[in-house]
């Protein structure tokens, strides 16, 4: 990297931090990372001054957005496809049974990502065609579509498979004339006991003939459920058990949330993604090393259909530490059992939820980028997405007092002031938010702290208000009692405070914390994101009488 990036890259950095760059700071962390640069000593301090003189006429938000794509651009340095790569056309294909998770999170980014890096398309594509096992929940499809917007994935085309059920339909009719699928009579129990002994069932040597007859009085409705299925006619000796005589479709007349009842044949997941990707023209394929089965069984469909498969690369399970490996089918029975409130309860690891928390969604897109691509099972924990939640977030969310489970504070012969505090103490030109606490008719000053900070106290004590005044606690109680203090000392321990307020509950993923905030959060808009000094990032929820927030992290 050329000396000049460097040092542009420290001066942003310290101006993103501190709200001006020095130039004595940018000094060091270039003299620390090239130590050969003291050669020329006074050149280096010209550049650095003419750059840094620079950086800080940059508006505070184009910096922002520059470090931001300069992170994301060195993530993406390890994020590639192995074969080739013209005409790269990647997809992301959920079942829509429930929103989407952080492992969605990560199909949904890495495909995508993967698409713009190669000039490419990427295509979302719901695999909605099971409606009874694992049935489609309607709110999903919607949901899906902003997930995917909200984090930079818009797709460039969207398909929905149970609109293209007839085309599945003429493959396997196709497949049965080349006499690669057969009609199967019998029960899942005996068709195991024959595959597994590695022999035929005897439909297996039904003419080409008898099986279209049979496929069609399947689609006309004319058998039971589970009466028959159609088989693609594999190798029955194969060593894989899982890979002789595959089912394509069935027979299900359960009612389907998006189309109805107007098919009764629905094929399985393996023959309809393997008839979409051909058709779609998917180029590479990125599924967990625990669907390698699918691969296996689709290709028999390619090589009789003389179709190449597309490239394909595997990757390991994620479990997040606090749930474990979990379901959307799970979290779907836990929130029928009441176990949890809707598919945005704070507790669950929904993308609802974490939204709903305000993680921001360049945190969940830079840690999937930085998983990769591997075929280890990952565990991460939660607090590595709060972790670059808070990279993102720091210097965006502006502070505000809130004090829970109030307890009342009396200050003896403090005086009245106008308290002027910065919405962001590295960004003072966003500007001020201003508390006024005033003098009762006793002369004393009666404040809110919270109830975390109170059962520290004790008598004798002295402490700073922040941004206020320093006290000396004479009295616990249910009332604290206090007298004010004129030194200036700023070093003493701090806690928050206030007077005036708003009512305001935040819904946490363990409990609902409730208090006070301080009178300037009236001028929040909903959605609005930011921390609560000494508590942690919080998103506005709703404005009634109170305020209710909901809690992202510390």
């Amino acid at each position: 990297m050329p000396l000049s990036d460097i040092i542009r890259k420290y001066a942003i950095q310290n101006r993103l931090q501190y709200g001006e760059a020095k130039e004595k700071a940018v000094m060091g962390k270039v003299l620390s990372e090239i130590p050969e640069a003291k050669k020329d000593i006074e050149k280096l301090m010209k550049d650095i001054e003419k750059i840094v003189s620079e950086i800080n006429k940059i508006e505070i938000e184009e910096l922002q957005g520059y470090e931001l794509e300069k992170r994301k651009a060195e993530k993406m340095v390890g994020l590639k496809l192995k074969e080739k790569s013209e005409g790269v056309v990647m997809r992301f294909a959920p079942n829509p049974n429930g929103p989407a998770t952080l492992g969605s999170a990560r199909g949904i980014v890495v495909n995508s990502e993967l698409a713009k890096k190669y000039g490419g398309k990427f295509i979302l594509r719901f695999d909605d065609t099971d409606p009874k096992t694992k049935k489609p929940l309607l709110k999903a499809y919607e949901w899906y579509l902003q997930d995917c917007e909200w984090l930079g994935a818009k797709p460039d085309e969207i398909y929905y498979a149970s609109d293209r059920i007839p085309i599945y339909y003429g493959y396997a009719e196709k497949l049965i004339k080349l006499e690669k699928a057969y009609v199967c009579f019998c029960s899942q129990g005996d068709f195991k006991k024959l595959r597994d002994r590695q022999k035929e069932c005897l439909h297996r040597k039904q003419s080409k003939k008898e099986n279209l007859r049979f496929w069609r009085n399947m689609l006309n409705g004319e058998y039971r459920d589970e009466e028959c299925v159609l088989r693609i006619k594999t190798d029955i000796k194969h060593r894989d058990p899982a890979l002789r005589d595959w089912v394509a479709f069935r027979i299900v007349r359960e009612k389907h949330p998006r189309i109805g009842k107007k098919f009764i044949v629905w094929p399985m997941l393996d023959f309809e993604s393997a008839i979409e990707d051909h058709l779609l023209g998917i180029t590479h394929i990125i599924r967990g090393k625990d669907l390698m089965d699918s691969e296996h069984r689709q290709r028999f469909i390619y090589n009789y259909l003389g179709w190449e498969y597309p490239a394909t690369m595997h990757w390991g399970r994620i479990s997040v530490e606090e749930f474990g490996r979990f379901s959307t089918s799970k979290l779907r029975e836990l929130i029928e059992k009441g176990k949890y409130k809707d598919w945005d309860d704070p507790r669950l690891p929904t993308l609802l939820a974490l939204r709903r928390r305000g993680i921001s969604p360049d945190a969940i897109r830079n840690l999937m980028i930085n998983l990769g691509i591997n075929e280890t099972d990952i565990s991460i924990s939660l607090e590595n997405l709060f972790s670059e939640n808070r990279k993102s977030m720091d210097s965006k969310a502006d502070r505000y007092f809130f004090v829970g489970d109030p307890v009342e504070l009396l200050v003896k012969k403090a005086p009245e002031k106008i308290v002027r505090i910065p919405l962001h103490p590295s960004f003072p030109e966003r500007g001020q938010r201003e508390l006024k606490p005033k003098v009762g008719q006793s002369g004393n000053m009666r404040l809110f702290i919270a109830t975390d900070d109170a059962e520290r106290l004790k008598s004798g004590q002295k402490i700073r208000l922040m941004n206020l005044f320093n006290i000396e606690i004479s009295k616990i109680g249910k009332v604290i009692e206090a007298t004010y203090l004129e030194e200036k000392r700023l070093d003493m321990h701090k806690i928050h405070w206030v007077q005036d307020h708003l009512d305001a509950e935040i819904i946490m993923p363990e409990r609902t914390a409730r208090g006070f905030c301080e009178p300037s959060c009236k001028n929040l808009d909903v959605n609005d994101i930011i921390q609560f000094e000494r508590f942690g990032f919080v998103r506005l929820d709703q404005k009634n009488k109170g305020l209710i927030f909901y809690f992202g992290h510390r």
